[in-house]
Parts: C-alpha cells; structure tokens; sequence
C-alpha cells in the first residue's frame, strides 16, 4: 500500500473542513494547470493537475493527466468535469496514487455532503476509467433511491500491490422508519432518532477487490465497517 492509513485520513481533512464551508474556487491564470493534493506519482514522472475557465474556474473544468517534471498536459481523466464538481481548487481534489504509479483514485466533492471517488488506471499517455463498485449494491442488490433519502456519502481506496485494494464507503440516510436498517443488516445502524419518529441511518462497508481485465473489478471479500469510520475523511 502507497500510504498509511493515518496519511490518507489526513490527507482528507481539507475535506472535514471544507464540508462547514462555501465552495471551494480558484480563478486559473492562462496556461496554469494546479497539481492537486498528492497529485505527484511516487514514479514523478506523471502527476495530476487541475483547470477550468472563468472567474470561478468552472467553465469547462477538467483533471488532467501530466507529464513531469516538464509539466506538459497528457489528457483529461474522464468522469470528472464542470457537470460534477463542486469545487474548482486544486487542493480540493486529492489523489490516492499505487506504488507503481499504475493506479490512482481521485476524491472531489460532487455536492456538499457528498464526496465522489473515481479510479484510473494509468498506462502511458492514457488515464483508463475503472468501474468501481457501489458497495451499497453490493450489499443491497440494488442503488440507492429517492426515498432512502441520501443525506451523506464518502469512499476510499487503499491500494495494494499488484491488482488488488481495499474500497471502504460510508452513506447516511434519513428515512421514516426501519425498513433500510433491515436492508442493510450488519453493514447499518441507527446512529440517532430524530423529530417525528424520523432515523438516521449510517451504512458502512470494507471490500477486497481485484482489478480485471477491461478495467472492471470484482469484490473478493465484503464486510461491515466500523462504526464512525469515516469521521476523519469527510463526514454529513
């Protein structure tokens, strides 16, 4: 693994606060690309940079993908645009890098309280998307929908040596009755009651993975989580 545990929780932190915050902005200069948080691969030769246009710097706005130390763009990464973002500065987007520099997973918030985790792998001048598991789904054999009413979301990777890493998410409902709790079994809890009889739900899963051929993954392993586990990534 890349990273300790404890350095990859604190590389989050700027999400923590963040998260009690306004957006994030940043108005790049012309030809200005921002390594984001972490951005550098332990093999230096390539990192990953941020821009967009505009005053608020979300026009247009990609991750790309760097060669180093020239610092000359490669490509965007795919799934990360000015659609999805709600933050435009380079230090609100971390990278998660393998030792090998092979894989990297990207975190960024999609929305207040919700922080999205996409993961590439890296082979030469191209960033390959990987389909990362919903754990939820995993669990519950289906998406989340409307009225589970999402109200939190976070996930990480902790990369392991050749095809493998560990994916661990967390979610928090508010819903009105049980009946999530019950989906959910080991992997949920009632973390409180509130007004008029309504719960809030936290889920919480750890996987064991394995990158397949076609950049697809299948879960090894699956279990619940621990309670609290994510306060130090980025919490609802």
């Amino acid at each position: 693994m890349t990273r300790t545990i404890a350095g990859i929780l604190a590389s989050l932190q700027v999400l923590a606060a963040m998260n009690a915050q306004a957006t994030s902005n940043h108005e790049y200069a012309k030809g200005e690309y921002a390594i984001v948080s972490d951005g550098l691969a332990p093999s230096k030769q390539v990192s990953l940079a941020a821009r967009g246009e505009g005053e608020l710097g979300d026009g247009d706005f990609h991750v790309w993908l760097m060669a180093e130390p020239a610092h000359r763009r490669i490509a965007a990464l795919g799934g990360i645009s000015s659609d999805n973002i709600l933050d435009t500065a380079a230090d609100a987007f971390h990278a998660f890098w393998s030792e090998d520099s092979r894989y990297v997973g990207v975190a960024h918030r999609s929305s207040r309280h919700e922080v999205a985790l996409d993961l590439y792998r890296i082979d030469g001048r191209r960033a390959h998307r990987v389909a990362a598991p919903s754990l939820f789904k995993e669990v519950t054999s289906r998406d989340v929908i409307e009225d589970d009413d999402l109200r939190g979301s976070n996930s990480i990777v902790e990369w392991h040596g050749g095809n493998r890493f560990r994916l661990r998410e967390f979610r928090s409902f508010v819903v009105s009755s049980d009946h999530l709790g019950k989906l959910l079994g080991a992997y949920g809890s009632v973390a409180e009651k509130l007004d008029g009889g309504r719960l809030y739900v936290e889920f919480f899963a750890n996987a064991e993975c394995e990158l397949l051929a076609g950049d697809h993954v299948r879960v090894i392993d699956l279990k619940p989580g621990e309670h609290g586990d994510a306060d130090g990534w980025w919490g609802p």
